[in-house]
């Protein structure tokens, strides 16, 4: 298996978590924090850190396009530091990037997006280099799978751009 990780934040993590776990070619998924000031930040103290998503998957199965065309039609990238009734920056959209490829992936995909004219605003998506990906507690990993009813403001919103 040809294993890669992708990183992504929009919004709170439960809904994308449950989104992508289902999403052909994800190996696994787990929540976490990323972007921030502090190291090991926590629920309560992850001062400007985003609510983000560690994505491995199977890249002969899928690939970072996939996961970002995915990622655009399951979250509002024109809000800034925020979705749904979730506000401030830990709700930002964003993307880490790893590396010069993936950075470019993703400002094609932003510009694919935006060109696509189904937002009224531009994205807002902030591109990110990946620095450090701190998992967050146990009770927030697989949130939704353990808390069918539990909240979430991501759902599909458009097919493939």
């Amino acid at each position: 298996m040809n294993s890669k990780k992708a990183y992504i934040a929009g919004g709170c993590f439960w809904g994308m978590e449950e989104l992508f776990r289902k999403q052909p070619g994800v190996i696994d998924t787990e929540v976490g924090y990323m972007g921030g000031e502090n190291a090991n930040p926590t629920y309560e103290n992850h001062s400007g850190h985003a609510e983000a998503l560690e994505i491995t998957y199977d890249a002969d199965k899928t690939n970072f396009k996939a996961i970002l065309n995915f990622f655009f039609c399951i979250h509002d990238p024109t809000t800034v530091n925020r979705q749904g009734n979730d506000l401030g920056s830990s709700y930002r959209s964003a993307i880490f990037y790893q590396n010069d490829e993936e950075k470019k992936e993703a400002e094609h995909m932003i510009l694919k997006v935006n060109d696509s004219g189904r937002w009224q605003q531009p994205v807002a998506t902030t591109l990110e280099p990946f620095k450090e990906f701190y998992p967050a507690e146990d009770y927030h990993q697989d949130y939704l799978e353990k808390n069918p009813g539990g909240y979430t403001c991501h759902f599909v919103r458009f097919g493939s751009y």
